[in-house]
């Protein structure tokens, strides 16, 4: 994602400063972009360490180890307002019904359950899913992601006491191995949060996808 990064709008229902942008290169070719600078982030009082944006860039690389293929590519760059995390923007199917897609038993909905709760996902609504078609779906807005506590909230809940597949389990391992052998999350969240990644995965593994809690909301509101 290197090249000019051009600001033309904001999407103003986004409660961090978040904007579209373009990003446009030596061959004026031009790449459809969301761009989340840190100087734009509120603070969040459960979320004190780092920032929100390579919380970010850290999902798209758990996405990616892993095998999910969920997270659309998520850099962290320079842009007109500071550093910050540039996500290609997704075009989606807008025939498909976001809502009742995310509550259905669908491949790709499990995948990203899955996802989720690897990466503690706190905030998976309905707008936060983007379906290219019904086989291949993306998620957005990552930011509130691999808190220490397990505070999973999310709208997809239809998995819940669910034992993991082969492939699924497989997956696990890939993240396993990717935190084990790289270092590059360390440059963007805590040993801690680290750390609890894994403990995350060792859970899975042997309870299979979690039930609801019943400590705090297990939706986020509101679920669109």
């Amino acid at each position: 994602m290197s090249g000019e990064l051009v600001v033309e709008g904001r999407l103003v229902d986004a409660s961090n400063a978040t904007l579209f942008a373009k990003i446009v290169t030596d061959e004026s070719v031009e790449l459809a972009v969301v761009y989340k600078p840190i100087a734009g982030e509120r603070p969040l009082w459960d979320f004190p360490d780092g920032n929100l944006a390579s919380r970010e860039v850290a999902s798209y690389l758990i996405s990616e180890a892993g095998g999910f293929h969920c997270v659309p590519t998520t850099v962290m760059r320079e842009g007109p307002f500071g550093i910050g995390a540039v996500q290609q923007w997704i075009v989606i199917d807008e025939n498909i019904d976001f809502i009742e897609l995310g509550q259905s038993s669908e491949p790709s909905i499990r995948n990203i359950a899955l996802f989720d709760v690897v990466v503690n996902n706190t905030d998976r609504k309905f707008g936060h899913i983007l379906p290219i078609s019904r086989r291949e779906v993306y998620g957005c807005d990552h930011g509130v992601t691999f808190h220490e506590e397990f505070k999973l909230r999310t709208v997809i809940w239809q998995f819940a006491g669910t034992p993991l597949n082969d492939e699924e389990k497989e997956k696990l391992s890939l993240v396993r191995g990717f935190i084990s052998e790289s270092a590059t999350l360390t440059e963007l969240l805590t040993e801690i949060e680290i750390a609890a990644i894994i403990q995350r995965i060792q859970t899975l593994e042997s309870e299979g996808f979690p039930q609801p809690s019943d400590q705090w909301p297990a939706v986020p509101w509101p679920p669109v």
